[in-house]
């Protein structure tokens, strides 16, 4: 069951989840907002550091929507192979820079609901391009952040849409990208899968997880 948090419980715990990642950003390497979508697609089931160094070299021979929507899978495939999931991951890539180029004018949409409808792109992904890419508020519930919504107390669901909606309700609306970034980095470096270091976290007083060990 999730608990019940106050506004300025939320508070603190934004505040302490600050102080102890206080550079807290997306660790996607990007210079554009499709490039960044591409490694965005490229990052499912795989790990940030793999995903640049194979955008690092890819980026270097193609980097827009048409030069992408020219290529052929096996093209690519040569590129993103060591990703994982790299033939779907090929296709949705091709498939997005396609519309992009055909529908947006080879711009990258602004919006989430425009977003979702490219190739390959959930709601995870349209949050994450529309908050880090355009500056907007938005919460991407990747793996880090459901874990600990749920042992926070935030929340009590594995079903991302579920978490994003209750994060949407606790948290101030002007935070959620922030939130977004704090938890992704306080489950990567601070409170790990298999073993959260809960002697060195700041907001263990108010963590479910923690008071019910």
């Amino acid at each position: 069951m999730a608990k019940k948090f106050d506004s300025k419980e939320v508070c603190e715990i934004l505040n302490r989840l600050e102080v102890m990642h206080p550079d807290a950003e997306c660790e996607l390497n990007y210079n554009t907002p499709f490039e960044l979508l591409v490694a965005v697609i490229l990052s499912a089931q795989c790990t940030d550091k793999r995903v640049n160094q194979v955008t690092q070299k890819l980026f270097q021979v193609y980097n827009t929507p048409e030069q992408f929507a020219s290529l052929g899978e096996e093209e690519l495939i040569e590129f993103i192979f060591t990703c994982g999931f790299y033939r779907n991951k090929a296709r949705n890539i091709i498939l997005a820079s396609r519309d992009i180029v055909e529908k947006f004018g080879g711009q990258v949409p602004r919006d989430i609901e425009n977003l979702m409808t490219l190739a390959g792109v959930g709601k995870k992904t349209a949050n994450v391009v529309y908050s880090v890419a355009f500056g907007g508020q938005a919460i991407a519930v990747d793996t880090h952040v459901l874990r600990l919504s749920n042992r926070i107390g935030f929340c009590d669901s594995n079903d991302p849409l579920k978490v994003e909606q209750a994060l949407m309700q606790i948290l101030p609306k002007e935070s959620w990208s922030r939130a977004h970034h704090l938890l992704i980095h306080h489950g990567r470096y601070t409170c790990s899968a298999r073993n959260p270091q809960c002697s060195e976290c700041l907001i263990s007083e108010y963590c479910k997880y923690y008071n019910g060990k």
